[in-house]
């Protein structure tokens, strides 16, 4: 009977020490989206793109637990509260920054936030959207490529200003002058107009042509005739724009500087991330344009899949959500699945459509593409 025993406890120490172990090795991923209500789209997209990154992983160990959100930071709580139950330590979510406001209270969990927004995040709150700092990063090289010396930046009077002035500190981005705008289009106009001293380069023009038509010039006809089919005179004293805006605002800001005179062909428009906007590529007026983006023949290359295997298109947030998935399974393999909380706290770099992430400072720093729209045409600098 003691023999009986003590095989008896031998084999159920084996069978939940295997159990353990294999508890150990799987990989559990909690998901906060926004399963239901306005916002139930995007959630779907991004619940299947995690789909997509598991298949083509292809393994078993890891298991991925979605929750709804609701876009409410309450649910999103409640949810958090329930994969903490499940054990889950890891999660890729929520989406909005709104919806980060009560997870400081669950310090078991890492959230990988698919918000770009950086200030003021909880220690267990990890940004990996496309930030300013990563956007201004890429700006700043290409200003040192093409020797771009003196520079404005644009920045309107939106909720998002403080990301923006974060970005420049952290980037350390050199700029000769900043300036910020009302969106509305008369104020835009007559701020757009102050900033590029337009009346004063438009009364030059008009003072130059009565100089001329008072003076003995033998070929003042000619000359008056070549100053008329111009809109001012006098020299700009910046090279570059960047403004740090997007959609209709972008083009009413690059339409009013060419309204006073300030051409894309003279000085060089650069703005924000555009997700390959196509609109933009029909406003030839306003090329050449530049911006800073993500790797133009990954995404188009990961839309193609996306849409053949579930038959609609996908956003940004979908790669970003692929990736995330690709991101922790290469940090479980580099540290063991046990760690990989800790392995976001620590800097690493990891190579994924989007391009090269970077992890520092609880937030994820991309490595961007540059771009240039002219004559209708996108096309790659860097």
């Amino acid at each position: 009977m003691n023999i009986f025993f003590k095989i008896l406890c031998f084999v159920f120490f084996l069978f939940t020490t295997t159990a353990s172990f294999a508890e150990d090795t799987k990989i559990k991923i909690g998901v906060l989206a926004p399963l239901s209500g306005e916002n139930s789209a995007l959630g779907k997209q991004i619940i299947s793109s995690i789909r997509m990154a598991l298949i083509d992983i292809d393994d078993d160990d890891i298991e991925i637990y979605p929750k709804d959100t609701k876009s409410d930071p309450n649910i999103a709580l409640r949810s958090a509260l329930e994969l903490e139950k499940l054990g889950v330590t890891l999660v890729i979510g929520p989406v909005f920054y709104e919806n980060l406001l009560y997870l400081n209270e669950i310090e078991n969990i890492t959230f990988l936030s698919l918000t770009n927004k950086t200030l003021n995040l909880p220690k267990n709150i990890i940004s990996s959207g496309i930030n300013s700092t990563s956007q201004l990063n890429t700006i700043k090289k290409f200003l040192k490529l093409n020797k771009i010396k003196k520079t404005i930046f644009l920045i309107p009077n939106l909720n998002y200003d403080l990301e923006i002035r974060k970005g420049i500190k952290d980037s350390k981005l050199r700029f000769f002058k900043k300036y910020n705008y009302d969106i509305e289009p008369t104020k835009l106009t007559k701020q757009i107009e102050k900033i590029t001293n337009y009346e004063i380069r438009k009364q030059n023009l008009l003072d130059e042509i009565l100089r001329v038509e008072n003076s003995d010039d033998s070929n003042k006809e000619k000359i008056i005739e070549t100053l008329k089919k111009r809109y001012t005179l006098g020299n700009l004293k910046f090279d570059s724009v960047i403004i740090a805006d997007f959609d209709e605002s972008l083009k009413s800001v690059i339409t009013s500087l060419l309204y006073t005179d300030v051409s894309p062909k003279e000085k060089y428009i650069i703005t924000l991330n555009q997700w390959f906007d196509e609109s933009l590529l029909k406003e030839t007026s306003t090329q050449p344009i530049y911006y800073p983006s993500i790797n133009k023949k990954n995404y188009d290359e990961f839309i193609l899949k996306f849409s053949k295997k579930f038959d609609f298109k996908p956003n940004h947030l979908s790669l970003l959500s692929y990736d995330l998935i690709g991101l922790i399974y290469y940090l479980s393999l580099k540290s063991g699945p046990q760690e990989i909380g800790k392995s976001f706290k620590t800097k690493s770099t990891f190579k994924g459509k989007m391009g090269i992430f970077e992890i520092k400072d609880n937030k994820i720093n991309h490595q961007l593409n540059f771009y240039e729209i002219n004559k209708g045409k996108l096309k790659e600098i860097f």
